[in-house]
């Protein structure tokens, strides 16, 4: 199967377990969530929603709050205030209970530096009352070769899925994956998205870390948008998408064009022009509209380029533009660069 089929194949059954999932009990609850770490609030009146089956994002810049969230909802962190519910549980104070169904793969973890991979395995498993078989996941993961190699001797490559063998061996109904592909080449980022589609197809509930957008936008059903501690979005990443990310039209007119007639075209904010080409960029879908309207004045274009806006688009508005005062929508406003 080809990359496309295979996206657009996640995509379609990303919206069937979105549309699933509504009917069900959420596994996580997280309500009003507050972190500080001394006068500095690293998560401030967070609250979200997690069901079961869902792979389900975390994205956001450095330093935003992320991982103090997660580390919050696996008991690694006391919240100084408001409430999470893992499946009727609290990380508080039922947390060796909790951690028999929820792996976690920190954002940096080390072993023992002469420890064997498979010894890790087996004594990770150990911990478990219905672990899986340790040799099982470790050829599931493409690692079965290096069980007798020590944790030193591990590329990093290596080490990133030993982290996630490490969480998945316990056989948990949750797995929080914090920036899983941070440091692999391209071709293991790809075969790990594949694992973390295989880990959903059996089950786990999946919370996914991560600050690459396309990580998010292939992968999740759902994301939350952490920025400066507070959750800024929360919605499907198509939705985020089309909400922020708007959509972008670059051409060359065969003749100058003035800036109202563009301006006049439905859903167009923005015009920049550089050397021949004009892009226009906006919300919802420009390029016919503007073609429509060009032709009626006589203007031809050529070197046509259309494109909707991603999630990697809506991450920089709701970051920097006024989203990031907690709206999500867009500003209306519309703008001229030379």
């Amino acid at each position: 199967m080809n990359r496309d089929n295979r996206v657009r194949t996640t995509r379609s059954g990303r919206a069937n377990s979105a549309r699933d999932a509504e009917d069900q009990r959420p596994v996580v609850t997280v309500k009003s969530l507050v972190k500080r770490y001394g006068r500095r609030e690293a998560v401030n009146d967070v609250s979200l929603c997690i069901q079961e089956g869902e792979i389900f994002g975390i994205i956001g810049p450095n330093g935003a709050g992320k991982t103090t969230t997660v580390e919050c909802i696996s008991g690694l962190r006391t919240p100084d205030s408001g409430n999470i519910d893992v499946c009727g549980l609290s990380p508080q104070h039922d947390r060796d209970r909790i951690s028999e169904f929820v792996g976690v793969q920190l954002q940096e973890s080390a072993l023992p530096p002469r420890l064997r991979v498979g010894e890790a395995l087996q004594l990770f498993a150990s911990f478990y009352s219905h672990p899986l078989d340790p040799h099982e996941v470790l050829d599931s993961l493409g690692i079965k070769h290096i069980e007798r190699v020590p944790f030193k001797n591990l590329s990093g490559g290596q080490k990133q899925r030993v982290s996630i063998a490490l969480a998945l061996v316990g056989n948990p109904k949750i797995a929080i994956l914090d920036e899983l592909t941070t440091g692999l080449d391209p071709e293991a980022r790809r075969e790990t998205w594949a694992l973390i589609e295989r880990m959903r197809g059996r089950g786990v509930t999946v919370i996914l870390v991560t600050h690459f957008m396309d990580e998010a936008e292939t992968l999740c059903d759902r994301v939350a948008l952490i920025d400066k501690a507070r959750l800024r979005a929360l919605d499907t990443p198509e939705a985020l998408a089309a909400r922020a990310g708007g959509s972008r039209v670059r051409f060359v007119p065969s003749r100058p064009v003035d800036d109202s007639i563009l301006y006049a075209v439905d859903g167009v904010q923005e015009v920049e022009r550089k050397n021949r080409y004009v892009t226009v960029t906006g919300t919802g879908d420009m390029a016919a509209s503007l073609i429509d309207a060009l032709a009626a004045v006589g203007v031809h274009v050529s070197e046509l380029e259309a494109r909707h806006g991603s999630l990697d688009d809506a991450f920089i508005r709701l970051t920097h533009d006024k989203a990031s005062t907690g709206s999500t929508g867009s500003t209306g406003s519309k703008k001229v660069k030379a």
